[in-house]
C-alpha cells in the first residue's frame, strides 16, 4: 500500500498566508539575516529574527536595534521579542512594526538563565496571568499578527503548553509554536510531541510543531502524529538550508531530493560569507573583514566534507573574506578530485589529516 498523502494547507496568520507550512526557528547567534535569506531561497514559508530584548529596544540599546535589520527578500518575517513587562513589550512591538516586521513573535520558551530569571521566556509558563497580559499588550500594540513560541512545560509538573495555547487564543494570538521539550530539559533528551497534539486538539488557532525535526521524514511524522498545522525546523537548518527544499518536496510530491554535494555545500558557505561581508561593509573584496560570528556559522557547512577537520582549525583563525574563500577553494578542489577518483597530492593528503 502506498504512502497516504498529507493534506497540508497554507497557514493564515491574519492577512499573511504561510506556504509551505515550514518555519525557520529563531536561534540566538544563528538566525541572522543571511541564514534567513538562504532558507527563504530554499523554500521556508516563514523566517524569524533572533530573540530580541524588549528592554534593549525600549532603552535604545544599539546592539538590540541590530536585530531589526532585514532585507526585502526575507518577507514575510516575524520579529521575536522577549520580556515580562506588558507596557515595555508593547512599545518594543511597535518599534518592530515601524521597522517593517510582518508579525510579532513572543518568546515564551527560552530557558537560558539570563532570560528566564527575569520572568521572561519560558518562565511565563509558570505565570499564565502575566503571560496573558504580555500577549494582550502585544496584540493591541499594532495591526500585525502576534504569535508565540513556547515549550511543553517548565519541568514536566509546572506549566503546560496546552493551557498556554488556550490563553493565547483567548487574547487574540494567531498561532502557537511548541517545542517538544520542557524548559528544564533545554536541548537534552528526546522531544515529546504528544503535548503538541494535545494543544492542537484544544484550540482552533494554528499549532506549529518543533523539536527533533532533522529530516523530511521527521517532519512527516510530526504532522501525522500531532495533526499540527506547520512544522518548525531549527538546528537541522544550520549549514543546511536545503532542508526546506527537501522537506517540501517530500511532503508535497513524495519526492526524495538527494542531499547537496560537497561542492554545493562549499559554494553555499561562500555565498553565506559574501552576504555577511556585504551586509556588514557594503562593497566587498578579498580584504573585507568578516564579523566574529562568521566562523561559527560557516563551520556548519563543512559537515561531511573531505578535509573538514583541518579546515575547521584554519577557519578559527580567519579574518577576511579572502581567507575564507581560499580555504573553500582548496576544499572544493580536494573534494572534486576525490569524486573523480583522482589521487591527491601530498599537500592535499596533509590537509585532510
Amino acid at each position: 500500500m502506498g504512502r497516504a498523502a498529507l493534506e497540508l494547507k497554507p497557514i493564515a496568520l491574519g492577512p499573511i498566508s504561510v506556504w509551505p507550512p515550514l518555519f525557520l526557528a529563531p536561534m540566538a547567534g544563528e538566525t541572522g539575516s543571511v541564514l534567513r535569506i538562504l532558507c527563504k531561497r530554499m523554500g521556508a514559508g516563514l523566517v524569524c529574527t533572533e530573540l530580541t530584548s524588549s528592554h534593549g529596544l525600549y532603552y535604545k540599546n544599539r546592539r538590540s536595534f541590530e536585530y531589526l535589520r532585514w532585507t526585502d527578500e526575507e518577507h514575510p518575517l516575524a520579529a521575536q521579542l522577549f520580556g515580562a513587562e506588558p507596557e515595555i513589550m508593547a512599545e518594543a512591538a511597535r518599534m518592530c512594526i515601524d521597522a517593517g516586521a510582518d508579525l510579532i513573535d513572543i518568546n515564551m520558551g527560552c530557558w537560558v538563565p539570563k532570560v528566564a530569571k527575569t520572568g521572561a521566556g519560558a518562565s511565563l509558563l509558570k505565570d499564565l496571568k502575566r503571560a496573558a497580559a504580555v500577549m494582550s499588550a502585544c496584540v493591541n500594540a499594532g495591526s500585525v499578527p502576534v504569535t508565540i513560541k513556547t515549550r511543553v512545560g517548565w519541568d514536566g509538573c509546572i506549566g503546560s503548553a496546552v493551557e498556554m495555547a488556550r490563553v493565547a487564543q483567548d487574547v487574540g494570538v494567531k498561532a502557537v509554536a511548541i517545542h517538544g521539550r520542557t524548559a528544564k530539559q533545554g536541548f537534552t533528551g528526546v522531544a515529546d510531541w504528544r503535548p503538541i497534539g494535545e494543544a492542537k486538539a484544544a484550540v482552533s488557532i494554528p499549532i506549529i510543531g518543533n523539536g527533533d525535526v532533522r529530516t523530511p521524514q521527521d517532519a512527516e511524522r510530526l504532522f501525522r502524529e500531532t495533526g499540527c498545522d506547520g512544522v518548525m525546523i531549527g538546528r537541522a537548518a544550520l549549514g543546511n538550508p536545503w532542508i526546506f527544499r527537501e522537506t517540501a518536496a517530500y511532503l508535497l510530491d513524495g519526492r526524495t531530493i538527494p542531499p547537496p554535494t560537497a561542492r554545493e555545500r562549499l559554494e553555499m558557505a561562500r555565498e553565506h560569507a559574501r552576504l555577511l561581508a556585504m551586509q556588514t561593509h557594503g562593497d566587498i573584496g578579498p580584504d573585507t573583514p568578516l564579523p566574529g560570528l562568521a566562523r561559527g556559522q560557516l563551520l556548519h557547512y563543512l559537515n561531511g566534507v573531505a578535509g573538514a577537520a583541518n579546515a575547521r582549525g584554519r577557519m578559527s583563525l580567519l579574518r577576511s573574506l579572502g581567507d575564507v574563500e581560499g580555504i573553500l577553494d582548496e576544499l572544493i578542489e580536494l573534494n572534486e578530485q576525490r569524486a573523480a577518483g583522482r589521487p591527491e597530492s601530498p599537500g592535499e593528503l596533509a590537509a585532510v589529516a
